[in-house]
């Protein structure tokens, strides 16, 4: 950790720690009632999803569970990136993004949903932990999961 980082910790707790430690788990999250507050936030989601996505993304042509698995597969890759919580009955999880600078939390949420016909669906929510504004920094993690999500599913 660097020593900007420490300084931070003085303001900003959670810059001081490493990984995931003392970010709350999100535990089973009911995505459908996101109370979305604006700036420092992104979410991506099916067509139809309730709150509206900032991005609608594909139903992907994939079971559920091998879907949850491609989505852990892309976060294990993510630099920075450390697992906070797994609830695989709810095929949910979410992990902690530290910023190279500064060591700031964000978490990213994951909720894969069933589809008809063997298909699924996936929610990617996206924020900081600190500050009104993430600079867009939360759309460009979840815009990169999901690229990495597509080029791991057409393998």
């Amino acid at each position: 950790m660097s020593v900007a980082s420490w300084f931070l910790a003085l303001f900003y707790p959670l810059c001081g720690t490493v990984g995931a430690a003392g970010v709350p788990a999100p535990g089973v999250v009911d995505f459908s009632h996101l109370h979305l507050r604006g700036h420092s936030e992104f979410l991506a989601a099916p067509a139809g999803f309730v709150p509206a996505p900032g991005l609608v993304i594909p139903i992907y042509n994939v079971a559920p569970a091998d879907l949850f698995a491609q989505v852990q597969n892309v976060a294990a890759l993510q630099p920075r990136t450390y697992p906070l919580d797994l609830e695989p009955q709810s095929r949910q999880a979410a992990w902690v993004i530290r910023s190279p600078v500064g060591n700031f939390p964000d978490v990213v949420e994951v909720a894969v949903l069933p589809e008809p016909g063997g298909r699924s669906g996936v929610v990617f929510y996206a924020h900081a932990v600190y500050g009104a504004s993430d600079y867009g920094v939360n759309r460009k993690h979840v815009l990169r999961w999901l690229k990495d999500l597509q080029m791991k599913v057409a393998e």
